[in-house]
């Protein structure tokens, strides 16, 4: 396994760096990206920057990006393309050119520190740790091998990422995730950690979880629903761990429309079920989805199923159908739902 030593001898050479985050980034992501930067400040690379695609629109993210006042800067393809020698390209939390980011298939990539479900990871530097509850708790490893100095807005931003990604210590958590906390507690900030534990809540996010409720189907201990048409993307997965809690069910799948695509997440408890190749399994070839055990989301590109209809209503009906078919021969469900549901 590649070691903290070899990063900082990697950075070490290089004059730049360019962080580049998943599409729509998350806690894991962002602190991530952040904590490596503080390790490439500590070896002298000033030329620094964190990029991203799509939207932080969940309130959480948002909340992190400014309580925590991470400096982002929107995806820039010459930032990627235009390198010139000496500048490293870097990816958190996702590991493939082309998959949930906008950097184009093929790019050569200079470091790879992802704990998510990949095949034929490349780079001069790679750490894909599957067995990893969180890719922050990785980070956190450096930082303290390392020696990096530790201040309450890195420990704060790592800690939070660890336990919103282990949904507090309660999904694919390792040991190294108490460890990682229980070493960032003591320079965490406990107000922030309140205040990014409690944002406020948009009217859209609960529209969708209401829909969500209304439209939940049950199959033994399965549940599918969807959200219609939605402005807020990031509510497909709060629904999803909102749907999870209730009696009985152990799968969780809710999938909306979000502009020009179908998005889908899903949770599960169930040991017999493995969520992200259930849902790699369901829409392969039409779309990318895939996932750890318990946590898994996908994305389908809407035109394969607009092409049928111009009507709105037809087309959300038609995409109901059709995803919620495939969906349960993914799950394997052979169950009718009862009547009343």
């Amino acid at each position: 396994m590649s070691t903290a030593s070899d990063l900082r001898d990697l950075l070490s050479a290089g004059d730049a760096l360019t962080i580049v985050c998943h599409n729509n980034p998350d806690p894991d992501c962002l602190a991530s990206a952040l904590a490596l930067g503080r390790i490439a400040a500590t070896v002298g690379i000033d030329d620094r920057r964190i990029l991203y695609s799509g939207d932080i629109s969940h309130q959480q993210n948002r909340a992190f990006v400014n309580l925590l006042d991470i400096d982002l800067q929107p995806f820039d393809p010459a930032h990627v393309a235009e390198r010139p020698e000496g500048s490293l390209l870097a990816f958190v939390d996702h590991a493939i050119p082309g998959a949930n980011n906008t950097v184009p298939e093929g790019t050569p990539v200079d470091i790879v520190i992802d704990h998510h479900a990949a095949d034929d990871v490349q780079g001069r530097f790679v750490d894909h740790r599957e067995s990893a509850g969180a890719t922050a708790t990785i980070l956190t490893e450096y930082v303290r091998e390392l020696g990096v100095e530790m201040d309450s807005t890195l420990a704060t931003a790592l800690l939070f990422a660890i336990r919103r990604e282990t949904l507090g210590f309660l999904r694919g958590v390792t040991r190294g995730e108490y460890d990682a906390a229980g070493f960032l507690h003591e320079y965490a900030n406990d107000d922030l950690l309140s205040q990014l534990s409690t944002p406020s809540v948009s009217g859209a996010t609960l529209d969708a979880i209401s829909a969500a409720i209304e439209n939940r189907t049950v199959r033994g201990a399965a549940l599918i629903s969807h959200v219609g048409r939605t402005p807020d993307r990031d509510a497909l997965p709060q629904a999803a761990d909102y749907l999870a809690t209730l009696e009985g069910v152990q799968t969780a799948v809710v999938f909306g429309i979000v502009e020009d695509s179908i998005q889908l997440s899903a949770r599960s408890t169930d040991t017999r079920v493995h969520i992200g190749d259930a849902l790699s399994e369901a829409f392969a070839g039409v779309g990318s989805a895939g996932g750890h055990r318990e946590m898994a989301g996908g994305e389908i590109p809407l035109g394969i199923f607009a092409d049928y209809t111009s009507d709105d209503d037809q087309l959300l009906a038609i995409v109901e159908q059709i995803v919620t078919a495939r969906l349960v021969a993914g799950l394997k469900l052979t169950e009718e739902p009862p009547e009343d549901e």
